[in-house]
Order: structure tokens, then sequence, then C-alpha cells
């Protein structure tokens, strides 16, 4: 059996890092970097084009980190959606005010949220979002905590779109060239371990569906992306 033939969760170094700390500090910078080289912004935009079929008044990132990363996608997306409420949820506090400033002169409003998505995910209040977004953070997840949270969200929003990692040969050999970028150690672990921890196939898709959700789309794009769409269940459908 090969060695990706399955998800690996190993615990990841920038999780257990304090927000001030140097490395963590450098490694989300690496973040950022990452990001861009594998097109996530694009990729995301191009499934809100694909499956948003009207401009979203209500938005939910959740795993939003420093929030950089919807602020590209923002960028793409405010002359199709010009005035759109993001809720942008974390378990650390990063985002700054300048970032905020950021999102309003392309007239979106951020709300932030500090706090475990699981508590938050369970909390009755706050209302209905459009749709809900994830970039890099169902792989921290096992398979019982992607089905919980699940179950959770299907609940939240009519319509949940991911971009993760792709579980890949390639994808596992390009980490060994983030020196490459200046990225420090603790990035350079985290990066294998994610594509360790990583999607290929059906595998959310088989989740949201026990979840009560239906697939929509669910695929690889590039040598390190996987990307999954997933609707509600219709009205007349009962969530398990």
């Amino acid at each position: 059996m090969n060695a990706l033939d399955r998800r690996t969760l190993v615990p990841e170094i920038l999780d257990r890092l304090a927000a001030d700390d140097p490395r963590a500090l450098h490694s989300r910078r690496d973040l950022r970097r990452i990001n861009a080289l594998m097109f996530q912004a694009p990729i995301m935009a191009s499934l809100m084009r694909k499956f948003v079929a009207t401009a979203p008044r209500r938005i939910l990132e959740i795993g939003a980190g420093d929030g950089t990363f919807m602020l590209k996608v923002a960028w793409r997306m405010t002359r199709d959606w010009p005035e759109v409420e993001l809720t942008m949820l974390d378990r650390v506090g990063l985002v700054t005010p300048e970032l905020t400033a950021d999102f309003a002169g392309l007239g979106w409003k951020l709300e932030t949220f500090t706090g475990d998505v699981f508590d938050w995910a369970q909390r009755t209040d706050g209302g209905a979002f459009d749709v809900i977004t994830v970039n890099l953070f169902l792989h921290h997840f096992d398979d019982s905590g992607l089905l919980r949270l699940f179950s959770l969200l299907v609940r939240k929003a009519p319509l949940l779109l991911a971009t993760e990692p792709l579980r890949a040969g390639l994808a596992l050999a390009t980490t060994r060239l983030l020196p490459v970028i200046g990225a420090n150690e603790v990035t350079r672990h985290d990066a294998a371990q994610s594509v360790r921890a990583g999607f290929r196939g059906s595998e959310l898709s088989d989740l949201w569906s026990a979840a009560g959700g239906r697939p929509l789309d669910e695929r690889s794009v590039g040598p390190f992306s996987h990307v999954f769409a997933g609707a509600a269940p219709m009205p007349d459908e009962a969530v398990p």
C-alpha cells in the first residue's frame, strides 16, 4: 500500500505556537506565499462564480487565519459582489484594523469571531449565511471530526466551498523545495504533513453525504489543490 493511500494526521507545529512567536510570524508569511503559488485565491473565486448563482449577502470563512487569503478572493469578486457581510472565524485573532479597512475599501463589511469552530457552530444565534468558505483548514481534522463539523455546518448555509491540499506524490515531493522561497522549519514540517492529511477522490463528498448534505463537485485542480463544493439538503430532506 502506498503511504499516501490513506490520510495521515500529525499535529502541525504552527498550531502549537503562540501567535506572536517569531517562528509563527515567519510561517504565516510563508503560508501567504504558498497560497499564491498554489493559486488558492483564484481557485476559490472560480468555485464561487460556478456555484453561487446570485450575489451573496453573508459569507462565513472558517479557519480564516490572518484574513489575507479572503481579501485576495474579495478583490476578485467585488465587481460582481459589491456589498458583502463577511464573517471570519479562527481560533486565534489575527485580523488587523488595516485589513478591515482594506475590506471596507472593497465595499465588504468584516466581522471577526475568535474561538473554536465547534463551539461557534453549535450556537443557534448569528443568523444564516449564504455560503461558507474554507481554505487549507479541513485537513486538520480526522474523518470523525469532519463528520461532526459537516453535521453542524450543513445547517448554517446552503453551500460550502473548500480548497484543500491534494494528497499526491508530486505535492509531497514539492514540499522539499520550500527552502527556495525561504520557508522556515515550521512551514517545511507543516507543509509535508498537510499533504499527508490532504484529500483525494470522493473523500469529502462521502463525509458530506453522511452528514446529510448533497455533494456538488470534488476534484483535484492542478498539482497541489483539491476542491469540494457541497450543498445543504433540500427543504424536504431530513438532516441526520
